[in-house]
């Protein structure tokens, strides 16, 4: 049986803000959240981020550790 009055009160339905619009409705011990990102704006899920490799790190690593790449043929 858990201990009266040490946890937190809990809220079903928590609506979260981004940009100061409601973006979706979680379970949390605040009342209302607000995020400066979430999925629906993150790069990475939104498809737009772009990754720039100018060296190539796997290139970079076989170069440092004097790593001979063979090609499986």
């Amino acid at each position: 049986m858990p201990k009266k009055n040490i946890h937190p009160e809990w809220f079903e339905e928590t609506p979260v803000y981004c940009d100061g619009q409601l973006v979706m409705k979680v379970g949390s011990t605040q009342k209302e959240l607000h995020v400066d990102v979430w999925s629906g704006n993150h790069p990475f899920y939104t498809g737009s981020q772009k990754i720039i490799d100018t060296e190539g790190r796997v290139e970079r690593f076989m170069r440092k550790y004097k790593i001979n790449q063979k090609t499986e043929e």
